[in-house]
């Protein structure tokens, strides 16, 4: 009995110096422990390299984070552009300033140098034969079509088919004296067309003397035509501002005829007399409403008796193809109180506005 006490005593001795050789050297709580650069765990052999096809973005497994100071992948001779991100650093985005959004005024600026003009701001008369752009009533039919039209026929009459046409018609006239500068074939009418007297706003003592009596032989001819559509809304009498108005200054370069009222190619509509005695007036019984559409589909119409009849001869007139300008009050506000009717040679193109 005491030889096996002894044994045990002997064999707790031992294990208990066993277990103070095994167990790790005591440190410091600031020492650091230094591992070799051999004993060092390799993350790259620890990791798994995950099958083509069924990689995230970036190469990583769906579902896993990735690392927070790992780099992105960069290419061959790419220079990086970023860097780890510290602890309790913000990122890069996050110390830029926040762009401020720009004023009014640079807005409008922006969209002011940006803006497509689809026409010049102030329109310039166009060129002989080329179609004017800018108004959304401009018809410019088919060549055919627009030589058919009588405005075009009897603009390009020579002088002599024009002076034949009106001695045809039996209208009166006299060849104006003398000549007057851009009208080519100017005269005067002595009589009524149709039974229709067409005057100025002269009295009748001036009438037979003064230049705004005076008429190309072209428009006298689309006048009988027009008179004749007047009769038919029992007119005795049409009054005019204007039908030959003498050029501010000619041109340096001036040698031929030119078109307008200078060429007496126009006259300005501004009344007419019914049978009965009652006035179809343009200033008052058209209110100008600038822009609006006068004749055709979704036309606006004019609510007075006088206005409406006036609309009706407008575009009478245009549906037979007697004049290339028919110009009204909603053209602009200088034709306020008139009506511009105006044939042109070499021109096939319609405006009725």
């Amino acid at each position: 009995m005491p030889m096996f006490r002894q044994l045990s005593v002997l064999c707790l001795v031992s294990c208990v110096a066993l277990g103070a050789a095994a167990a790790p050297p005591k440190r410091a709580p600031n020492e650091r422990i230094e591992t070799s650069p051999s004993k060092r765990p390799n993350r790259k052999a620890q990791k798994t390299e995950t099958p083509r096809g069924k990689q995230g973005s970036g190469g990583k497994a769906p579902g896993s984070l990735p690392e927070r100071d790992e780099p992105r992948a960069e290419k061959p001779g790419e220079k990086s552009s970023t860097r780890p991100v510290r602890r309790g650093e913000k990122p890069a985005a996050a110390n830029k300033k926040r762009a401020e959004p720009p004023s009014p005024a640079a807005e409008r600026s922006a969209k002011t140098s940006l803006r497509v003009r689809t026409e010049p701001e102030v329109p310039t008369p166009p060129a002989r034969g080329t179609a004017p752009r800018g108004n959304r009533y401009l018809d410019i039919p088919e060549r055919a079509v627009a030589e058919s039209k009588r405005a075009f026929v009897y603009a390009n009459l020579s002088d002599e088919e024009a002076l034949a046409e009106l001695t045809r018609r039996n209208i009166s006239f006299v060849t104006a004296r003398p000549p007057m500068p851009g009208v080519r074939t100017p005269i005067r009418l002595t009589g009524p067309l149709h039974g229709v007297t067409i005057r100025s706003t002269l009295p009748p003592a001036q009438r037979r003397t003064t230049l705004f009596e005076i008429l190309d032989a072209r428009l006298a001819i689309a006048l009988d035509d027009f008179c004749a559509l007047l009769a038919r809304h029992d007119v005795v009498e049409l009054v005019h501002f204007t039908m030959y108005r003498p050029p501010g200054e000619l041109p340096s370069n001036f040698g031929g005829p030119l078109t307008r009222h200078p060429g007496g190619l126009a006259i300005d509509l501004g009344a007419l007399r019914k049978r009965d005695g009652n006035l179809l007036a343009v200033g008052p019984h058209w209110p100008s409403n600038i822009g609006a559409k006068t004749c055709g589909p979704g036309a606006e119409q004019l609510w007075e008796r006088p206005g409406r009849e006036l609309l009706s001869i407008v575009c009478e007139a245009s549906d037979e193809g007697l004049f290339h300008y028919i110009l009204t009050p909603r053209f602009d506000s200088a034709h306020g109180d008139h009506l511009h009717l105006e044939i042109k040679p070499d021109t096939r193109w319609f405006l009725v506005n």
